[in-house]
């Protein structure tokens, strides 16, 4: 296993597994949520992509629909994430850099141009200012034609983790977590087809947490949020079949196989047991992404090959869509060549491999089953203590989940610098060859550019109209009330991301860790 845990050279029935494996499709999803799985369809194949400009992304996205990707999935700068504007003195020189910026409604409309939004789902990657960009769906949605019940996607929406692994956040957990039902709440209200939130382990696992923490601190998450709705008044009907979950695939092909299966398991007793969710709640629906982690700049080719055995873990391991990193990720943004082989290693698996052509051809393996027994009994023993400490929102303010995940990475930092992790080309097997040239944007004229346009923005809407919008959700933000509706009004007078981020963080302040 990759944590180190000593494995049996042989497996056999005394070491269990198959007596509770059930039927694809049937309570406890073990082998599947859906009875036919990938003989009827294949995954979704939603390769992750955004940078620089909305026009820029908007040719990639554009491309990668031709090449025959089945849905879209947003990367945005780290500005956006933050709830600066472009032109904000803090956004300095991150301007489109990790992902694509996004600071009007305008912006986004470009983002998407030429691209019906009735006709693919999106996911976006974005936590802090989830509701903010996902108003800014529904505002370009509206005017073009399409309803929001039309629009169909994911928006990450999963502040708890990244209090603990990832850092993008705003505001303190209490109104973030406000924030979070208040798009469950606007979500279920309008009988949209979109998934209000991706409880995601990914980034969780890429801070260096086992595969067990990874089940178990995701899991704990989504606790945490199905219990915030509630007390919040939203029924469990309203959201829970629309819950959806986010993960990494690692290396070791059999034990992330089994991570998936177990956390499928897991995530239908716990639903049933504490919450008496039906199929539809307990029904754990994931996305997965290639670990971004495990790709190296040494010998980048050898990436190819990680990410072909971590698709195949993903698959094998019943995941609904999968991203696929390219070979190129470790050192620069992936190149049109690289995203498009990534795409690719997907289309083969699905077409040439035989893998659609069956459901859980690793179901009754001896190896397997005793992996996923294994994986779901030590997350349980997590979530558990997790509990003890009063829930997850808890357990994050006392730094339970980050010394957990500090403590397992330096472990394996320690493996692989002693070289009983091997990892080719980087500590064995390597050669003299010289790291990969880059070839260097202008960021800056970029920056520039999008300052232009949201200045622009700025001199034409409607100045008025556009306070008023920010002033009404100033109020509200003090208050009680839903946020959603009156952060779409800002939205529609052209309010930026960055203003209306701000009004936020006059009423609620900023998070600081201790």
């Amino acid at each position: 296993m990759a944590d180190g845990a000593p494995q049996k050279p042989v497996y056999g029935p005394e070491d269990g597994g198959r007596a509770d494996l059930g039927e694809p499709g049937t309570f406890p999803y073990t082998r599947g949520v859906y009875p036919t799985m990938y003989t009827t369809r294949p995954w979704t194949m939603r390769q992750y992509a955004g940078f620089g400009t909305a026009e820029e992304t908007n040719v990639r996205f554009r491309r990668l629909l031709a090449a025959g990707q089945t849905g879209l999935s947003t990367a945005f700068d780290l500005p956006t994430q933050m709830g600066y504007d472009s032109d904000h003195q803090l956004a300095a020189g991150e301007v489109g850099r990790v992902g694509v910026a996004i600071d009007t409604v305008d912006d986004m409309a470009m983002l998407f141009r030429d691209i019906p939004l009735d006709q693919v789902s999106t996911s976006m990657t974005i936590n802090a200012t989830a509701a903010i960009l996902l108003a800014m769906y529904v505002v370009v949605g509206e005017e073009h034609g399409v309803s929001r019940t039309a629009l169909r996607g994911t928006v990450q929406n999963d502040i708890l983790k990244e209090y603990v692994a990832r850092g993008t956040y705003i505001y303190p957990a209490e109104p973030s977590l406000r924030l979070v039902t208040d798009v469950f709440r606007f979500v279920s209200d309008h009988d949209m087809r979109f998934n209000p939130i991706s409880i995601s382990g990914y980034h969780i696992r890429e801070a260096g947490a086992t595969a067990v923490q990874e089940v178990a601190f995701t899991l704990a998450n989504a606790l945490e949020y199905v219990q915030r709705a509630l007390d919040a008044g939203v029924p469990l009907a309203a959201f829970g079949p629309r819950l959806s979950f986010f993960f990494a695939a690692h290396n070791d092909l059999f034990e992330e196989a089994a991570k998936f299966r177990a956390a499928r398991r897991l995530w239908a007793r716990l639903a049933r047991e504490r919450f008496k969710a039906d199929d539809h709640t307990a029904r754990l629906r994931f996305h997965t992404q290639t670990g971004g982690v495990t790709l190296q700049a040494q010998q980048p080719l050898n990436n190819v090959v990680r990410v072909t055995v971590q698709a195949l873990a993903a698959v094998l391991g019943g995941t609904q869509s999968l991203h696929t990193n390219g070979y190129d990720e470790a050192f620069t943004l992936p190149t049109a060549e690289a995203a498009t082989l990534a795409l690719r290693t997907q289309q083969i698996l699905a077409h040439e491999s035989g893998m659609t052509e069956t459901v859980d051809p690793l179901g009754g393996s001896y190896y397997v089953e005793h992996l996923t027994d294994t994986i779901e009994r030590e997350a349980l023993a997590l979530v558990e203590e997790v509990d003890a400490i009063g829930g997850a929102g808890r357990a994050i303010e006392q730094g339970f989940f980050q010394e957990a995940i500090a403590r397992s990475a330096y472990a394996q930092l320690k493996r692989q610098e002693s070289g009983d992790t091997v990892v080719v080309g980087v500590n064995r097997f390597t050669d003299d060859a010289s790291p990969p040239v880059v070839a260097s944007v202008d960021f800056g004229e970029l920056a520039r550019r999008q300052q232009d346009r949201l200045e622009q923005t700025r001199l034409t809407r409607d100045a008025a109209a556009a306070g008023s919008t920010l002033a009404d959700l100033k109020t509200a933000a003090g208050g009680t009330g839903a946020l959603m509706p009156l952060i779409l009004e800002a939205v529609r007078a052209r309010a930026t991301l960055g203003e209306i981020s701000d009004v936020l963080r006059d009423v609620w302040g900023v998070y600081r860790p201790g």
